[in-house]
């Protein structure tokens, strides 16, 4: 018994001891590279590296852009421009809204150009334009199960919202089939 603990504590120190001494490689720096550690830092400095790209002196050649609107616009969908008649006036989303598992369908513009997202709703209220779907791999997919179907899908969407002279448009994150409720057993 007493030689097998000796064979273990023996063991367990030369684990140990190769452990301590191992060598961990990093891989080479290309030319020029920095390095930067917690105690040095080696190359340029951020303001060293502006002061390169902007020489001192020289005043800024350009002057910040006015805000694209400073009112909330309407949608240019909603109102006159709805296909139902007496439909109301709605406000487009704000740029940089989520919309978050919202149900709808793929349809496309009146000229067949824009693929659009259609919101599920109740039909009476139409407080949901349809957005201009940016293009994406989350719109191909979407078009890539339209053909590949017999029947009229409805997808469950998450994006970011855009809007552009009186349209909101909606960059997907995040694409699903909605299963029929005749399918589900």
């Amino acid at each position: 018994m007493k030689l097998e603990w000796m064979f273990v504590a023996t063991l367990v120190l030369a684990v140990w001891t190769s452990v301590g001494h191992a060598q961990t490689t990093q891989p080479a720096l290309a030319a020029g590279a920095t390095t930067t550690t917690a105690a040095h830092t080696t190359g340029p400095s951020g303001e060293q590296l502006m002061n390169q790209l902007m020489p001192p002196g020289q005043p800024a050649s350009g002057k910040p852009l006015p805000p694209a609107t400073t009112s909330q616009m309407t949608d240019a969908t909603s109102g006159k421009g709805a296909v139902a008649p007496g439909a109301p006036i709605v406000a487009t989303l704000r740029e940089g809204t989520f919309i978050i598992n919202r149900v709808g369908r793929l349809t496309h513009s009146a000229d067949g150009q824009q693929a659009e997202f259609a919101f599920d709703a109740d039909g009476r209220a139409m407080r949901d334009p349809p957005m201009i779907i940016l293009p994406n791999l989350k719109l191909m997919q979407m078009e890539n199960a339209m053909s590949g179907n017999s029947r009229d899908l409805r997808f469950r969407v998450s994006g970011t919202v855009t809007e552009y002279k009186g349209r909101n448009y909606v960059l997907l994150d995040k694409v699903v089939v909605v299963p029929d409720i005749d399918q589900q057993f």
